[in-house]
């Protein structure tokens, strides 16, 4: 049978309003409706699954997030961000678990500097609610988005109950569907000279939900992210706000003498958890019985350009889709609403010039976050609670308040500030070489918070003009 086609928008008389479609009602999609609505746009979002709000949520459903100063930057720019604070979680630091059940404990910054847990599908049912009620945006829900006209921005669209075909006109098009993005897949992948890469890396992930005590408390300090590295892989746990924590265990998913490949059964779940993870195993007993609760999941990194054409434009995980591990993915994907809407004032709304140099500007600092989250998973993984690496800390820690005006940890960069991701790579580059050399002075472990070592540092670090 031959769809329905309508047309939408098609004839719109000259001084109406600005109409602008998104493809998605994500995270991304949700906030750049609100900032297109401040700006006097009617803004209509087409989401291909149904609305999540109506059915019932699960705290451990995906990847806990980790807002920081990026992401409530751009939430707060537009008023939005206390809504999102009623449901976010303070970690002022990361508690590593050790095989012997040893804690130990590392501040994130400076005193009053945390990142905050959000369950992944209540902060989007929140943006949702943010993107109707403050946004005015129109959601539609189970329409699919598999193609689009970037000359005429017409985006063709299926109504996955009906099968009616739907061709919307609109002004503009923001694709903010994912990793996986039709928009991007379909239609900007076959444009001559379309740059696309994907790399999956060799580690997968699964989730446990740990529940919380029979009173409804946390089996764990609520407000600190739970790190158990071991070597080739980890788990890290974040809490809800029913007492519960998502963890999350990464490991290779065949290989290794620990990975996915071999837990096969139950048993094999629970021996495993008693040999690598004995004080997880002791708090959650059953977790061979709820192993199969979520299922086994791969991560990508994925690298394309450029992000616009015509009246088209990507945006977060659509253009620069990231591992987890540096806790920056929902992050930058705000902070693309904070670049585009900077660029959309500064050009006076000319889009031309808005996506030019969106695409010059914005595409360095999502290669380098991509870069920062590998390097933070080894990191994460390896050395966390290796001896050295924590003395390391220790010596930055105390120039940085000695000399908060010469040096920031590359940790910091990315999450307590607004430097460019690209700025903060390459300065951490230069960082680590420093440390490097400082790290080699002979009898580092006894004089580290000597008058010596600091003026090593200094003396090391003066002919660089970091960006703090």
């Amino acid at each position: 049978m031959t769809p329905l086609i309508r047309n939408i928008g098609e004839n719109k008389p000259i001084g109406m309003e600005k109409n602008v479609t998104i493809i998605g009602a994500g995270l991304v999609g949700s906030l750049w409706a609100v900032y297109l609505s401040r700006a006097g746009y009617k803004v209509t979002i087409y989401e291909r699954r149904s609305d999540i709000r109506k059915a019932e949520i699960s705290a451990g459903k995906s990847i806990n997030l980790a807002l920081s100063v990026r992401g409530w930057k751009a939430l707060d720019a537009v008023g939005v961000g206390d809504d999102v604070r009623e449901i976010a979680i303070p970690m002022h630091g990361r508690v590593m678990h050790d095989l012997e059940g040893g804690l130990t404990y590392q501040p994130y910054g400076k005193e009053g500097e945390a990142i905050y847990s959000v369950s992944r599908g209540n902060i989007n049912a929140k943006m949702m609610d943010i993107a109707e009620k403050k946004g005015n945006a129109t959601i539609h829900y189970n329409h699919e988005c598999h193609k689009v006209d970037f000359d005429k921005s017409i985006s063709f669209i299926r109504n996955t109950i009906t099968d009616e075909e739907i061709e919307v006109k609109s002004d503009l098009i923001f694709a903010s569907d994912g990793a996986f993005s039709a928009i991007r897949y379909n239609s900007m992948q076959k444009l001559p000279r379309f740059n696309y890469s994907q790399r999956f890396i060799e580690d997968g992930y699964r989730e446990v939900l740990l529940p919380a005590n029979d009173d409804g408390s946390y089996k764990m300090d609520k407000n600190a992210l739970h790190i158990w590295p071991r070597g080739r892989f980890m788990m890290i746990a974040l809490a809800n706000e029913d007492g519960s924590f998502t963890c999350t265990l990464f490991m290779p998913h065949e290989n290794h003498k620990y990975a996915f490949d071999k837990l096969n059964s139950k048993e094999d779940v629970d021996h495993f958890f008693k040999e690598v993870f004995p004080d997880f195993y002791d708090m959650m007993p059953n977790v061979g019985e709820a192993w199969e609760d979520h299922p086994l999941s791969s991560l990508a990194i994925i690298r394309c350009f450029p992000w616009t054409h015509g009246k088209v434009a990507l945006m977060g995980d659509s253009a620069h889709a990231t591992v987890p591990f540096y806790g920056q993915g929902m992050n930058s994907g705000f902070e693309d609403c904070t670049v585009l809407n900077d660029l959309m004032i500064k050009h006076e709304e000319n889009w031309e010039n808005v996506f030019k140099e969106y695409n010059e500007t914005r595409k360095r600092d999502g290669d380098a976050l991509q870069d920062l989250s590998l390097d933070n998973y080894y990191e994460m993984r390896d050395h966390v609670a290796d001896e050295g690496f924590l003395l390391r800390k220790k010596i930055e820690a105390k120039y940085t308040k000695m000399y908060p005006n010469k040096w920031l940890p590359l940790y910091s960069q990315v999450t307590f500030s607004n430097i460019p991701y690209h700025v903060a790579y390459n300065q951490g580059k230069i960082q680590d070489s420093i440390m490097e050399e400082v790290m080699n002075t002979e009898n580092i472990e006894k004089n580290w918070d000597s008058e010596e070592i600091m003026a090593i540092m200094s003396e090391k670090s003066k002919s660089f003009n970091f960006e703090l």
